[in-house]
């Protein structure tokens, strides 16, 4: 179970430009879970994300980990337990670095790194079955340098590499967002596929609404830092676009960052 207990979270606090962006946020999620989460600029939702990543601090409140307390917990250790990928493709790869090379440090991500050079044979047959599993092509292009790849061919490999060690929860943080509609399907459906395969715990941002709605199995929305609506299960599967609009337009959460159809 993820659990958070009463976050806050303020930027340039103290100042006229005070912004508590993140205020008094409670929420557990079982393992397993498939969150969407959606709400209007602002509401909070990337915030979130980096506070569980540990890229911000807390100025209060707790995140457990099943029974880890990972508050105060730095990013560079937290990153055993959490995977994250994000909007930009190019964020989650190396580009000077070979499809390879980029998979053999996601394998080592959380460990202790030694200084033996070099990739097993043996891990590298085992990178070329996992490639084949994205139906790209990248099983054969192993020692391209992963600069030459597209921003959907980075975006899919970001995922596998993100996934590779099994997380105790993965964060995806607008990641088709900057992609064209048919690449973004091609990863959203790799999306699926890898966290159902692998029993994923699994808390995605979106700003496109039939998307939160038919991904994962509970959605919640975010406005002004506070969690506003909660569905799962069978409710969600319910919902239709024209219900989160009228919840938008309820929480007067703003609609020019939503995308209503893929």
């Amino acid at each position: 179970m993820i659990e958070i207990k009463n976050i806050y979270k303020t930027f340039h606090a103290g100042t006229i430009n005070e912004n508590r962006v993140i205020n008094d946020l409670s929420l557990k999620i079982d393992d397993g879970d498939f969150v969407t989460v959606i709400g209007g600029n602002g509401a909070g939702k990337s915030t979130l994300l980096n506070l569980l990543a540990g890229s911000l601090t807390l100025d209060s409140g707790e995140i457990l980990i099943g029974d880890k307390n990972i508050t105060k917990m730095p990013e560079n250790r937290r990153a055993k337990y959490i995977a994250r990928v994000f909007q930009d493709p190019q964020s989650g790869t190396c580009k000077d670095l070979t499809i390879a090379e980029n998979m053999s440090i996601a394998q080592r991500r959380g460990k202790i790194r030694s200084l033996k050079k070099g990739i097993y044979k043996k891990e590298k047959e085992d990178y070329q079955k996992k490639l084949v599993s994205l139906n790209l092509g990248l099983e054969k292009r192993l020692e391209a340098k992963v600069g030459l790849l597209s921003g959907g061919q980075r975006q899919a490999l970001t995922l596998l590499m993100a996934t590779l060690v099994k997380p105790e929860l993965l964060l995806l943080d607008e990641h088709t967002a900057a992609l064209d509609p048919k690449t973004a399907k091609t990863v959203l459906d790799l999306t699926e596929k890898i966290v159902e395969e692998n029993k994923l715990t699994t808390i995605m941002i979106t700003h496109n609404l039939k998307d939160a709605i038919t991904i994962g199995n509970r959605l919640i929305m975010m406005n002004h830092g506070k969690i506003v609506y909660d569905v799962k299960g069978e409710e969600k599967a319910k919902l239709e676009v024209q219900d989160l609009l009228r919840l938008y337009d309820e929480e007067d959460a703003g609609l020019s960052d939503v995308m209503l159809f893929g």
